[in-house]
């Protein structure tokens, strides 16, 4: 039997491997290339896209909702920094007001960087005007509010079981908050800020009588050196049971009953409401409005003084309030205001 002729193994051409190695070389290029201009070339809206991402979203569900909102100019580059980045993506509201690469889109999300709108509390402003300016932030209405403030009491019933509403415990500051926000939850930011404050002043006893005191010196001026002096004559005057006399009190009981003119007139020091301290000796029923720090500091420690009047500043942060002992001092000392006054008018 004649023996079959091996045959060779067909050898692939030198010049073959060359030209499906280039081939492969520039594929991968491209696709580098265009993985490139997809994850680094900016993209996106011109102006304001709130993007909502609920908790649980999958990569894929996130990818896809920043495509059709038109924060992605693809799904796919998400994708990919997904694969090479990985961590956690955050759930939230994200705001994209220019465009973007993909790259810096995914980093605000893996960051958490939530859009949130600040809302600022200013020192003394009393319910109606914190309810205010949440309705002027959008976060929640001003009825909402309000309605929070009462209902939201059970936070400081612990602090302060007389309490009516939040009033005083409204914690003046700035903060921020990430939409959806309910008027409670702002409401309870701001009550756990009072807590974090009133435990650096060392407020953990008498609590309702020490912020309602406090919201009267808030009130009577806005000198910080002059709160402990201003607490020190309300002390004095409880001591010796007479009336406190302090009009911001007077303001804010026509305020709760809509009688507030914007002035505070004779026949108001006599409308009999329970915050009228001119017709009512002691203390009010409660806070006035939110006292600030240094208002709450002064109230824990007020000055040690004989003073039993003041002529008050105002709101002139650089006017101080002039105190006495006696009431011919005060008599001078408000005749002089007065002068004062006329004198800064004529000019």
């Amino acid at each position: 039997m004649a023996k079959r002729k091996r045959r060779k193994p067909r050898r692939t051409s030198h010049g073959a491997l060359i030209f499906w190695a280039a081939v492969f070389v520039l594929l991968l290029a491209a696709l580098s290339a265009l993985a490139f201009h997809a994850v680094q070339s900016p993209f996106g809206p011109e102006s304001e896209t709130l993007v909502r991402i609920a908790p649980g979203a999958s990569t894929t569900q996130i990818a896809r909702q920043l495509e059709s909102e038109g924060v992605l100019r693809t799904r796919y580059s998400f994708y990919l920094l997904r694969w090479i980045k990985r961590g956690v993506l955050k759930a939230g509201e994200y705001r994209f007001d220019h465009p973007a690469t993909a790259a810096e889109v995914y980093s605000r999300i893996a960051r958490g960087d939530v859009y949130t709108i600040a809302l600022t509390v200013p020192e003394g402003a009393n319910i109606f005007e914190v309810a205010a300016r949440v309705g002027q932030s959008g976060l929640a209405s001003r009825q909402d509010f309000l309605k929070a403030a009462v209902e939201q009491v059970p936070l400081v019933s612990d602090l302060d079981p007389a309490a009516k509403s939040l009033e005083g415990y409204l914690f003046p500051d700035t903060y921020r908050f990430s939409p959806p926000m309910s008027a409670a939850g702002i409401a309870a930011a701001m009550v756990k800020r009072f807590r974090a404050v009133a435990k650096e002043v060392g407020l953990t006893e008498n609590v309702h009588s020490t912020v309602t005191l406090a919201s009267l010196v808030e009130r009577e001026t806005a000198v910080d050196s002059d709160r402990p002096l201003v607490a020190s004559v309300y002390v004095n005057r409880l001591k010796k049971k007479m009336p406190l006399m302090a009009d911001p009190s007077v303001i804010y009981g026509l305020e709760l009953e809509g009688r507030w003119r914007g002035t505070i007139y004779a026949s108001d020091l006599k409308a009999n409401t329970a915050y009228n301290t001119y017709l009512h000796a002691g203390l009010p029923p409660g806070p006035i409005a939110n006292p600030g720090l240094p208002s709450l500091r002064a109230a824990v420690n007020p000055a040690q003084t004989g003073f039993l009047f003041f002529v008050a500043a105002g709101n002139d942060p650089q006017g101080h309030s002039v105190f006495s002992a006696t009431i011919d001092e005060q008599a001078r000392n408000v005749a002089e205001y007065r002068r004062a006054k006329k004198r800064a008018g004529a000019r």
